[in-house]
């Protein structure tokens, strides 16, 4: 089960008529992303696999299966900025154990973006969703 706020992001792509405004809302959930600071936007995040720069900066409350993830995150292209904020709608505040369990390919689905980005972009969310299962596998 998907968190509550992708829940309600899915519904609000329910409620969008088509996928330009969609993708405008997209956008405007990345605007609403906090810029990292320079000196997170190192090679240890930098998500390998994406065309454009993108940098997820993990925060992991506590530890093992019951540690719950959190990650920042940032993009040059405005699209992808957007992703990285449809990303934590899905897996910021989840234990590890739980983050793990995601099939992001199936709740993603709901969202239809395999749809309507490009292949790079494409590529690029699913080396997101692979650091951020990295991520909770190392928890």
């Amino acid at each position: 089960m998907a968190r509550p706020e992708f829940e309600d992001l899915v519904d609000t792509f329910a409620f969008l008529d088509d996928w330009e405004e969609r993708y405008r809302h997209v956008i405007d959930m990345g605007r609403q992303l906090p810029p990292l600071d320079e000196s997170e936007r190192v090679p240890a995040t930098k998500v390998e696999g994406c065309a454009s720069q993108v940098w997820l900066v993990p925060e992991i409350a506590g530890e093992g299966e019951d540690a719950v993830l959190h990650f920042r995150g940032e993009s040059d292209a405005m699209i992808v900025k957007g992703l990285i904020a449809v990303l934590r709608t899905l897996y910021d505040g989840l234990t590890a154990q739980e983050a793990r369990a995601v099939d992001a390919q199936a709740e993603l689905g709901r969202l239809e973006l395999q749809d309507h980005l490009s292949s790079q972009r494409s590529n690029g969310l699913k080396a997101m969703v692979a650091r951020i299962q990295d991520i909770a596998a190392r928890a």
